[in-house]
C-alpha cells in the first residue's frame, strides 16, 4: 500500500514538473483519465501502447517534446526514459534505457519508409502471391547455384543488375568485394563462403566489382599506416595496389584505380584457391569461379572464368578464360 502511494506521488511530481505540453503525456501514466479518438483502439494500458494506437496524440503532443527536452525537477531526478518519435500518422514512441527524450532525426518525414512499404506490398502482390508455391518451397529450403561476392556500394546491387531472383544466389557484400586469403584468418566473408560451398553446395562463385569503387580509391591513396576500419580491411587487397601502381604508373590516378578495381577482383579469385575446400572442388570440376566488372558509366559488364589448369597459387599467377563483354 505504501509503495503504491509513493509510486503515485512520484508520478504526480513528475507531471507537475514537466512543461504544460508534456503533462498530458505524463498524466496518462499517473492514472489521470484520457480519451483516445473514437476511431482508435487502445490495446495496451501503458503510455507507450497508448501512443502507438493514438496517432493523433503522437503527432500533436509528442512532437513538442523536442522543444522542451524533458526538464524535470532536481528533486525528482531523471527517469531512465528515452523516446524516439515520428510525427507521421504512423508515428510511435518506444522506451529505452536512457535518460533523455529526443526526437528522431527523421521525425519530419516518413516518406522513405512509406515508399518502402508500398514497394513491399507491391512485391507481395505482384511477385510473392503469384509465385506462392515457389516461395513456400523456399521457406523450407534453399538451393542457390551461385555464391556472389559484391561490393556494399548502393549503386551495385547484384539482384538488380544481374536479375537474381529469390533462392538463386547466396550473397555477401563487403567494401570493395574483397576475398582475403586463408592466412588472414576468419572473417564474415570466408564464413559465408564455407557455408555456401560446403553446406549449400553452390556450383559457382562469382566476384563482382565495379567502376568508381570508393574502397579501391581508399586503397590506392592510403599510406602504410592503416588507422581506420576501412583501411585495415582494404589492405587485404594491397597486392592488387602494388600491381596497379607498377603497371599503370604512367596513367592518371583515376585510371590507376580502374586498373586496380579489376586487378583486385583477380587477386580475390586467386585467394579463393587458398581455401582447400574450394580448390578441391574447383580441381574436380565441381565448382567454377568467375569474376565480373560492372561499369555503371556506360552500363557494360565484363565476365570471365578462372582457368584452373593454367593458374598457380604459389606463383601468384591467374589465368582466365571465357571472357565476354555484355553491352
Amino acid at each position: 500500500m505504501v509503495s503504491s502511494i509513493r509510486s503515485k506521488l512520484r508520478n504526480f511530481i513528475a507531471t507537475m514538473a514537466a512543461p504544460p505540453d508534456l503533462r498530458l503525456s505524463l498524466a496518462f501514466t499517473a492514472g489521470e483519465p484520457f480519451h483516445c479518438p473514437p476511431s482508435s483502439t487502445v490495446t495496451s494500458s501503458s503510455f507507450l501502447g497508448f501512443l502507438r494506437n493514438c496517432p493523433n496524440l503522437a503527432s500533436t503532443r509528442i512532437a513538442k517534446v523536442h522543444d522542451h527536452r524533458f526538464h524535470l525537477s532536481p528533486s525528482v531526478g531523471r527517469k531512465a526514459l528515452k523516446l524516439h518519435t515520428s510525427v507521421s500518422c504512423d508515428g510511435f514512441a518506444q522506451e529505452t534505457g536512457n535518460s533523455e527524450v529526443e526526437c528522431s532525426p527523421n521525425a519530419q518525414s516518413g516518406l522513405d519508409f512509406e515508399e518502402m512499404k508500398q514497394r513491399f506490398l507491391s512485391f507481395k502482390k505482384q511477385t510473392y502471391m503469384k509465385k506462392l508455391e515457389h516461395f513456400r518451397a523456399l521457406a523450407e529450403m534453399q538451393f542457390p547455384k551461385f555464391m556472389v561476392i559484391a561490393c556494399v556500394d548502393s549503386r551495385v546491387c547484384p539482384s538488380n543488375i544481374l536479375g537474381f531472383q529469390p533462392g538463386e544466389a547466396f550473397m555477401i557484400r563487403n567494401v570493395a568485394n574483397i576475398v582475403p586469403p586463408l592466412e588472414c584468418g576468419p572473417t564474415e566473408t570466408n564464413a559465408a563462403l564455407e557455408f555456401a560451398v560446403n553446406t549449400l553446395q553452390v556450383e559457382n562463385i562469382f566476384i563482382v566489382g565495379h567502376s568508381d569503387c570508393a574502397g579501391i580509391q581508399t586503397l590506392m591513396s592510403m599510406q602504410e599506416e592503416n588507422s581506420s576500419f576501412t583501411e585495415k580491411w582494404v589492405a587485404n587487397a594491397k597486392a592488387a595496389k602494388f600491381t596497379a601502381e607498377a603497371d599503370a604508373s604512367h596513367l592518371s590516378f583515376e585510371q590507376q584505380c580502374k586498373h586496380c578495381e579489376k586487378e583486385s577482383i583477380n587477386r580475390s579469385l586467386l585467394n579463393l584457391l587458398t581455401y582447400p575446400w574450394i580448390e578441391e572442388k574447383v580441381s574436380k570440376g565441381l565448382l567454377s569461379v568467375h569474376g565480373g566488372y560492372y561499369d555503371f558509366h556506360n552500363c557494360t559488364f565484363e565476365k570471365w572464368t578462372i582457368d584452373y589448369e593454367e593458374s598457380s597459387i604459389g606463383q601468384g599467377r591467374l589465368s582466365v578464360k571465357d571472357t565476354v563483354l555484355w553491352c
